[in-house]
């Protein structure tokens, strides 16, 4: 088996990639994310790197080329792991495609902590089929009705529960040999557990699926300590800009109760506005109907007039798309994770010294970014103990 160091990670948007990074980080061990996509070229580094392709709101025929441009770049010998979206959304049959030109791939969408099994080949969210809940709902299409549908036209099979939790080297050995990818039914972190040994037994075969399946190829592997953490105190308690660029339910109750802490609440468009001391939250007009990457980008943009500098604001990035957007427009092309501040929000440091907190838009409890913005300001009498 391969220890997570001898991984090649790729991941199709930047709060994935952040999120296996920190899942599959040993503390002393170097890991990075590096944003790749768009033509650039991927560099190599001592370490686990997670590469983010940046891929999920890309063309079909983008997506697979940044698949194979990255399979061309992993170095020899090593494990082929991609981060995917346990909603199935972006570009799956063309990523899993391509990967599955090159690799048999064992797929395992499952992410149990978040509430999304797989049961029978099919996504469910508490229980319930992903094509009979309103999950897609700011998608341009309507949801998948099965893990199958969405790879479609890639030829699949499905490893179900009764071959999980039984023999499940045999039946994952029978699977493979029936098509190139194996999609795995998985309902808890054992299930996902039992598939990542059974296919790390495989030399040649490729790993696919979420955040979840990532920490179970982390934990399987012979490796110990599993997770980065920093544990250095900050000089002192930054500024924190809260950038919100998902439309999701709950991410505008997690604004409500930042507001309610007395966050200052700064809307699109941006027009002479300066950063001040504290919190502030940046997020769309209220009731906007525009594109959503228009928006998104809109609110990137509108960080760099904000925003003034590594001496200024630590960042709070919801939505793997805004997170890029904003860095991208920062400059910023390489993570260090140091840890996670609650399930998916990955605290990193940046190159010119700043914390930034990534995490999907749909994550998270209503006291989540509240969580976060206190991990990032810590309390005044432990500033006078840093060094």
């Amino acid at each position: 088996m391969p220890r997570p160091t001898e991984l090649f990670v790729i991941a199709d948007d930047l709060s994935g990639a952040a999120e296996t990074a920190a899942a599959l980080a040993r503390p002393g061990d170097a890991a990075r994310v590096v944003l790749g996509g768009g033509g650039r070229p991927l560099r190599s580094a001592p370490g686990l790197t997670v590469v983010d392709l940046d891929s999920r709101t890309a063309t079909p025929a983008a997506a697979a080329a940044a698949v194979r441009a990255a399979l061309a770049a992993a170095p020899a010998g090593a494990r082929i792991l991609e981060k995917i979206d346990s909603l199935l959304r972006g570009n799956l049959a063309a990523e899993i495609g391509a990967l599955s030109d090159a690799h048999p791939v064992v797929l395992a969408p499952a992410l149990p902590v978040a509430g999304r099994t797989v049961v029978d080949g099919v996504v469910h969210l508490s229980g319930v089929a992903l094509h009979h809940t309103d999950a897609w709902r700011m998608e341009r299409r309507a949801a998948p009705p099965s893990v199958a549908a969405a790879l479609a036209p890639v030829r699949t099979t499905v490893l179900g529960l009764d071959g999980v939790r039984g023999n499940t080297a045999a039946a994952l050995a029978a699977a493979l040999e029936r098509a190139p990818v194996v999609i795995c039914d998985a309902e808890t972190d054992a299930d996902l557990d039992a598939v990542a040994a059974a296919a790390l037994a495989h030399p040649d075969v490729a790993l696919a699926g979420s955040g979840g399946f990532a920490a179970a190829v982390g934990r399987t592997a012979p490796v110990s300590g599993n997770g980065c953490s920093d544990t250095r105190i900050r000089s002192r308690p930054p500024s924190v800009l809260v950038v919100v660029g998902s439309a999701a339910d709950i991410a505008a109750r997690q604004v409500e109760r930042l507001l309610a802490d007395g966050a200052r609440d700064i809307r699109l468009p941006v027009a002479g506005e300066t950063l001040a001391p504290g919190v502030t939250v940046l997020r769309p007009a209220a009731g906007v109907g525009a594109d959503p990457r228009a928006v998104v980008a809109e609110l990137a943009r509108a960080v760099t007039a904000l925003d003034p500098g590594p001496d200024g604001a630590d960042l709070v990035l919801t939505g793997g798309e805004t997170a890029r957007r904003v860095l991208d427009e920062l400059g910023i092309d390489d993570l260090e994770p140091l840890g996670q501040i609650g399930h998916g929000a990955v605290r990193s440091r940046t190159p010119d010294g700043r914390h930034v907190v990534t995490r999907p838009g749909s994550f998270g409890g209503v006291d989540s970014l509240r969580d976060i913005v206190a991990a990032l300001q810590p309390p005044t009498h432990q500033d006078r103990k840093a060094p």
